[in-house]
C-alpha cells in the first residue's frame, strides 16, 4: 500500500506534499516506517455515517480518465449556492463547476484542490490533498488547520475498491449555523471560542488561537499532562505535533487523544481515545461527525489508522462533495 499522506502543519509549507519522499514512495507502492495505511473499505462494507449513493448522483457518468483518474465535483450545499457558485481551483486553473464539474487528474499531480463558495475569492473556502502517481490515487480530507466547508470524498478504483471519507451525512444535511452550534455544545468550555474567533467562515484548530499559545489563558491546558509522562512540550506544540514532537506520530497522537499515560500497546486502541480531559476535542468533534469516524484533526492523526487518508492502486474516479 502506497505511504499515508499527513496534511501540511502549519509549522510547514505546502511543499510538504509533494516532497521526493512522498513522490518516491507512492510511485514505489511502500510506505516509510511508522506510516499507517489506509483502512480498506469495499462497497459490501457500509461505514458508519456514510451517505446513501444518491448522495454521489449518478457516478456511472463520470467520464473516463485519459490520464489517472477523473476527479468530479459536487454541489451538496442543498440549495444554498447554485453551480455556477460553486468553484474549484487546481493547477491555477479555476472553475465553476456548471461550467466544468469534472478533471482529468494526471499523473505527478500533487497538492491541493480549493473549493470556494459564492465566488473564486470567497472566504467560505476549503480544500483537500492528494498525490497522484502512474497508477495510484493518495489523498485526504483535513481539518488539520481549520473547519471551513463541509467536505467528502468517495475513491473507486477498477478493482472494486470504493471508499468514503469526511464529514458525515447528517452533518453534511444540516444547516451550517447548525453544526456551528453543535460545536460549540459538544466541545468543553476551552474549545468553545474556537467557534467564535473566525466565524463565520472558519473554526481554527485550537493550535492556532491565541488563547492555547504563550501568554494565552489555556497555554497550559496540555502542557502539564505531557510533563506527567515525561514529555516537555507546550500546548501548541502538542496540537500541532511540532517541537519535540515534530518526528513522534505515536507519543504526539498518545497526548492528544488522552492515552499517553497508557502502555504504548494501547496507544492504537480507538475505544480508549477522548474518555479524560485535556485532550483535542477539537479534533473528536471531527471524528465524531465524520464517515466511519475517520478525520485528520490534528497532523499525526493517521496514527493507529484514524485519519481521512485514502489510497489505492488503477483509481478510477474521486467524487468530491462540497457542502454548506
Amino acid at each position: 500500500m502506497p505511504p499515508t499522506l499527513r496534511p501540511t502543519a502549519r509549522r510547514r509549507g505546502p511543499a510538504l506534499l509533494v516532497t521526493a519522499l512522498a513522490a518516491l514512495c507512492a510511485f514505489a507502492g511502500g510506505a516509510p516506517a511508522g506510516a499507517s495505511e489506509a483502512p480498506d473499505h469495499h462497497p459490501a462494507v457500509r461505514a458508519d455515517g456514510q451517505p446513501p449513493d444518491s448522495f454521489w448522483g449518478d457516478t456511472g457518468s463520470i467520464p473516463p480518465a485519459q490520464n489517472v483518474l477523473t476527479v468530479k465535483i459536487l454541489n451538496r450545499t442543498n440549495g444554498k449556492y447554485p453551480d455556477n457558485e460553486v468553484y474549484w481551483t487546481f493547477n491555477n486553473e479555476t472553475h465553476s463547476i456548471a461550467e466544468q464539474d469534472t478533471l482529468d487528474m494526471a499523473a505527478n499531480s500533487a497538492g491541493r484542490m480549493y473549493f470556494h463558495l459564492g465566488s473564486p475569492d470567497s472566504k467560505y473556502a476549503d480544500f483537500i490533498e492528494f498525490t497522484v502517481g502512474d497508477n495510484v490515487f493518495n489523498g485526504n480530507t483535513t481539518r488539520v488547520d481549520a473547519f471551513a466547508l463541509k467536505l467528502a470524498m468517495r475513491l473507486h478504483a477498477e478493482d472494486g475498491y470504493d471508499v468514503q471519507v469526511g464529514e458525515d451525512y447528517e452533518t453534511f444535511q444540516e444547516d451550517r449555523e447548525a453544526t456551528w452550534q453543535k460545536f460549540k455544545d459538544a466541545v468543553p468550555a476551552e474549545f468553545a471560542s474556537l467557534s467564535e474567533v473566525e466565524k463565520p467562515y472558519r473554526i481554527p484548530s485550537p493550535g492556532s488561537v491565541p488563547d492555547f499559545r504563550e501568554g494565552g489563558k489555556y497555554a497550559d491546558y496540555m502542557s502539564g499532562y505531557a510533563s506527567s509522562v515525561g514529555i516537555n512540550a507546550p500546548t501548541s506544540d502538542i496540537f500541532g505535533c511540532a517541537g519535540v514532537l515534530a518526528n513522534e506520530a505515536g507519543k504526539c497522537s498518545a497526548l492528544n487523544r488522552h492515552v499517553a499515560q497508557l502502555p504504548e500497546d494501547q496507544w492504537s486502541s480507538p475505544d480508549l481515545y477522548y474518555k479524560e480531559a485535556p485532550a483535542n476535542y477539537y479534533a473528536k468533534f471531527w471524528h465524531d461527525h465524520s464517515i466511519d469516524r475517520l478525520s485528520y484533526g490534528f497532523p499525526y492523526d493517521d496514527f493507529a489508522g484514524q485519519s481521512s487518508f485514502v489510497s489505492h492502486n488503477d483509481p478510477q474516479w474521486l467524487a468530491v462533495a462540497v457542502g454548506w
